[in-house]
């Protein structure tokens, strides 16, 4: 292990050292109340609440998975998911932060998703609260499986060590760090990360441009690869046993481009659809301190996700460029950005650089664990099973449930050829079609009704394994992303259920009212 190794582990454990020292910080507070460890008390200021929504979002797969994909098929595929979260940031801050943020209140003071959902309807049953629960636990188990494949995928190409080693030494340390602090530390340390993975990227993005002589020399080089700099068509890597062949000069070969035509398009772009339903951001709406600065809070997470998707779009197109045959099959491509910031930044630098990718899967995975156990302690087992038991119990819940997500989710991530963006593209497309309709109509939609709500999530989250499982492969129209057939399908149940059903009571239609005129 050479000097500069040792310098890129010794930063990156410094920054580990502030991240625990950001738990303890808060554990105390944290532990006082069920509502304080899952919301913290309804006190996200406007940066804190913008930032750290943005960083638990994007997590690992923005600085690996993202560059990757760029890397390996070029600009379409990767720019037209970058512009669809880019609007459906602005769009989710823009109509549904807000009456989120009172309905949740008015709701019976609500702090989980399925409570929301659950309260809005006054259902004393809780269908609906365990139906979310139990799609929130399956979805974010794979969600958390790929930030620990990301942990074992940088550690493994940056040191050397053994990927399941390290996989699984992350995932510890997230539990661990989780059990701590709650969502205070994490929102909290959400923030910090969300400032290293920004720096990161732009640094490494200004640094790369000038290495590779100039903006002019990358589109050049690049034009030499059939549809590689297209937004309607798509290079081809020709690969054998998955491996992308190389020709005996060190030439990356390519077949023909692919076609990239206006509904596979619309289908990426759909990516931004997610956000609708994503239940780390939703919680965020729900936590902020003032409704009067969510608008601060929408610029800032705008701007942070513009800079920060198309900076990786351009650092994996950039990659290729510098390292035509450094990487060779799809899923070592979305290791392009630790090969470009431990070759082209300076030591202290790099291990920046690399704290950046530990930070933005921290900042998820322990937002995904939270959210997880907490579905499961605060919903299923306080809602259903002991509806009498007390903070301490809940807990206790959550931290057993959260230790257990998280050895589903390392039994997941054991095969080390996962590629990040295809894990994270299934699972946000099933909380984008589970939650996300619903979540529309249940804010601005009176009609809506309880049994409207439950079909549309059943119908949306199915949908998606089937899409996935079974149409998909089929091909042709068939092959677009999930969710947005899957989105579609759950807003048509959800209007067909719910106008064959009575309408709601008077006493949810006023409180629909309250939460529309609602002013903190």
């Amino acid at each position: 292990m050479n000097f500069d190794t040792i310098q890129i582990i010794i930063t990156m454990c410094c920054y580990m050292a502030v991240v625990i020292g950001i738990g303890l910080y808060f554990a105390k507070r944290s532990n006082a109340s069920t509502d304080n460890y899952l919301i913290g008390g309804r006190t996200l200021g406007p940066w804190v609440a913008a930032m750290s929504a943005e960083a638990s979002d994007m997590s690992g797969w923005l600085l690996m998975g993202l560059p990757g994909v760029a890397y390996w098929c070029g600009l379409s595929d990767a720019i037209w998911t970058a512009i669809g979260l880019l609007i459906g940031t602005y769009v989710n801050w823009l109509i549904v932060a807000r009456r989120l943020h009172s309905y949740s209140i008015l709701a019976n003071n609500s702090i989980t998703i399925p409570d929301y959902l659950s309260n809005r309807f006054k259902e004393k049953n809780k269908v609906i609260m365990t139906v979310a629960a139990v799609f929130i636990l399956v979805f974010f188990t794979v969600y958390a499986s790929s930030c620990f494949v990301t942990v074992g995928k940088l550690f493994n190409s940056l040191f050397g060590f053994s990927y399941h080693s390290m996989m699984i030494a992350g995932a510890v340390f997230v539990v661990i760090y989780t059990f701590l602090g709650g969502f205070l530390a994490e929102s909290t340390s959400d923030f910090m990360q969300a400032i290293v993975m920004i720096l990161a990227l732009s640094t490494l993005l200004v640094v790369s441009v000038f290495r590779a002589g100039g903006i002019s020399a990358v589109i050049d080089n690049l034009r030499e690869i059939p549809g590689f700099l297209d937004f309607f068509g798509i290079a081809v890597p020709i690969v054998k046993d998955g491996v992308q062949q190389v020709s005996s000069t060190g030439e990356a070969f390519f077949g023909p481009a692919g076609k990239y035509g206006l509904l596979t398009v619309i289908s990426t772009m759909s990516w931004g659809l997610g956000y609708f339903g994503v239940p780390q951001v939703l919680l965020r709406f729900m936590a902020v301190r003032k409704q009067s600065e969510i608008k601060k809070s929408r610029r800032i997470a705008t701007i942070w996700c513009c800079i920060s998707l198309f900076a990786a779009v351009f650092i994996g197109l950039i990659g290729r460029s510098l390292y035509p045959t450094a990487l060779l099959t799809a899923s070592d491509a979305e290791s392009i950005f630790i090969t470009m910031a431990t070759r082209l930044l300076p030591t202290l630098v790099a291990g920046i650089a690399m704290a950046g990718i530990l930070a933005a899967t921290i900042s998820s995975s322990d937002s995904y664990l939270l959210i997880s156990a907490s579905a499961f302690s605060k919903n299923i087992y306080q809602g259903l099973f002991k509806k009498n038991a007390s903070d301490k119990q809940v807990m206790t819940v959550t931290r057993i449930v959260l230790a257990l997500v998280a050895i589903i989710g390392i039994i997941i991530a054991l095969d080390e050829n996962s590629i990040i963006f295809k894990v994270v593209s299934f699972a946000w497309a099933g909380f984008g079609a589970t939650f996300g309709p619903i979540m529309l109509f249940s804010l601005f939609w009176k009609r809506t009704t309880r049994q409207g709500a439950i079909a549309g999530m059943l119908s949306g989250g199915i949908m998606v394994f089937f899409w996935r499982l079974v149409l998909k492969p089929m091909g042709g129209a068939l092959g677009i992303y999930e969710l947005l057939p899957a989105f579609v399908f759950s807003c048509i149940v959800i209007v067909i259920v719910s106008l064959i059903t009575a309408e709601p009571s008077d006493i949810i239609k006023k409180e629909f009212d309250a939460a529309k005129a609602y002013k903190d």
